[in-house]
């Protein structure tokens, strides 16, 4: 398995895959779409705003990586980025992996590559939202068995008796260093 960041022609499959694992309803997926349309639409594009040495790029508010089989055929991919006005605290937007290709490693091997790259920036926590209906209790679990915890729950978030839960993990310690999980 390969992991590399996602280019713009991984789009239909992307949507495939969402589609495919039947945990997100049609909004969720339309979402997910646009922000990778957003992403690839606005990434890389100059900013003419601050031409004054050249262009600079524009730095994504989304990142996407991929796992990808011998084939290059697209198993699963994750979408995090930073949270507004916090310091060193990213989100895990999307993960999602072909149901044919779960428990075989590409959902763990997604995550453990965004904590690494997150690692090598210095930021200190990573949050996960989920819900708390029966259909996700594999997510919970994948997360959990992951050393994520549960931080926060807000009850009838989404819809009566479907919880909003909040899960993290510490990318460093309070002190700086690198936690240990």
């Amino acid at each position: 398995m390969r992991l590399a960041p996602l280019r713009p022609a991984d789009r239909a499959r992307v949507s495939e895959l969402l589609i495919a694992t039947a945990a997100f309803s049609s909004d969720e997926v339309a979402v997910a779409l646009e922000l990778f349309d957003e992403t690839f639409d606005n990434f890389g594009r100059p900013d003419r705003s601050t031409a004054t040495e050249g262009p600079a790029l524009a730095i994504p508010d989304y990142e996407f990586v991929g796992a990808f089989d011998e084939r290059e055929h697209l198993l699963g991919y994750a979408c995090f980025g930073p949270t507004p006005a916090t310091e060193g605290t990213y989100d895990l937007y999307w993960l999602a992996v072909d149901p044919a290709a779960q428990g075989r490693g590409a959902g763990r091997a997604l995550v453990q590559w965004v904590e690494h790259e997150l690692g090598g920036r210095a930021a200190r926590l990573l949050v996960v939202e989920t819900s708390s209906r029966p259909d996700y209790e594999h997510t919970r679990e994948f997360y959990a068995r992951g050393g994520y915890v549960e931080a926060a729950r807000v009850r009838d978030f989404y819809a009566p008796a479907d919880d909003r839960i909040i899960l993290t993990t510490r990318l460093t310690t309070r002190e700086g260093g690198v936690a240990t999980r």
